[in-house]
């Protein structure tokens, strides 16, 4: 249960306590929270009105770049507004949001990365039976339990967090509010409470991490018997982007979440954060349209006005109502 506490405020410290910088860090953070919300929202755009990108993998890659849109946006927005304006103080409530949400997309986009790598794997080592295994119905079930699943960790992580009263200092070394680094001001009720939920979900986020890498092992031992350069370029093009994601989402947080917390601040545990909070979300776009060349056709085409935004729209309603049906 939450521990609602009115009036109180956390100060978040960020990068420097030199003005200076902290415009340029509100600078920077600004032209790269701009870069990311452009770069997913037209991704989630392309893949929406295009009808030749309406397959299983841009599905799941629609729903990544939402995510990450959402997940910068927990995060950089505020920092910016802190950085620019001198105002480095977070309410308690402001606080709990951003632990609450961050946790649960963050938990929703590891999920997803397996669900990711399962579609690759599917489609490269059990071609003819890709359309029948990856069908409508069975690819929204799998975001929907993304999402269910992140939603689920999210509860468990911000119950303990919050659970009790923050008896130590409510200065936070950090530019976000984040479970680790307020756990350094809770008591040790409350640590003990979520170093349980943290077993808990590093093993799930750790048997995500061996089904990904199983997923990649076969895929590539698949991928090197094909004969031609040009299949084993194409395939290798739809799954490196995904896997150097995965890897770097997956390493930075582990590494963030599992090593120990001081109070004092730390440059190592700033780096770290930006690496499974800001730099994902904003590599994300660039990562994946680089060498995907339907998607690259596919936002030419829409930049140039000739996908059929009347037909995407009819297929819509047609969608709805077969639905009711």
């Amino acid at each position: 249960m939450f521990n609602i506490t009115t009036g109180m405020e956390f100060l978040l410290l960020g990068f420097s306590e030199v003005r200076e910088l902290q415009l340029v860090h509100g600078m920077m953070f600004l032209l790269v929270y701009l870069a990311a919300l452009m770069g997913n929202l037209l991704i989630v755009t392309v893949t929406a009105l295009d009808e030749r990108l309406h397959t299983p993998m841009y599905f799941f890659l629609s729903n990544l770049a939402l995510i990450d849109l959402c997940l910068i946006s927990v995060t950089v927005p505020k920092s910016v507004v802190n950085s620019l304006t001198n105002n480095r103080s977070i309410s308690f409530l402001g606080c709990v949001l951003q632990v609450l949400f961050f946790i649960s997309l963050a938990s929703t986009e590891m999920i997803l990365l397996t669900v990711m790598s399962h579609d690759r794997y599917t489609a490269i080592c059990h071609p003819l039976r890709y359309e029948v295994v990856m069908n409508r119905g069975a690819c929204g079930k799998m975001v929907a339990a993304s999402w269910l699943s992140g939603g689920l960790s999210t509860l468990m992580h911000t119950a303990t967090t919050f659970s009790k009263p923050f008896c130590g200092s409510h200065v936070i070394h950090h530019f976000f509010c984040e479970a680790p680094h307020l756990l350094a001001q809770a008591g040790s009720t409350v640590i003990l409470r979520e170093v349980k939920v943290t077993i808990f979900t590093a093993s799930l986020s750790f048997l995500c991490f061996i089904s990904i890498i199983l997923s990649y092992i076969r895929i590539f031992s698949i991928v090197l018997k094909i004969p031609s350069v040009e299949g084993r370029s194409k395939a290798f093009s739809t799954c490196l982007p995904h896997l150097v994601v995965v890897i770097l989402f997956l390493s930075a947080g582990a590494f963030a979440y599992l090593k120990s917390k001081s109070n004092g601040p730390s440059g190592v545990d700033l780096f770290l954060s930006m690496f499974y909070s800001i730099v994902p979300p904003a590599m994300n776009p660039i990562i994946y349209s680089l060498r995907n060349r339907e998607l690259k056709v596919g936002l030419r085409r829409m930049l140039c006005g000739t996908i059929d935004r009347g037909a995407f729209w009819e297929k819509c309603v047609r969608d709805i109502a077969m639905g009711r049906k």
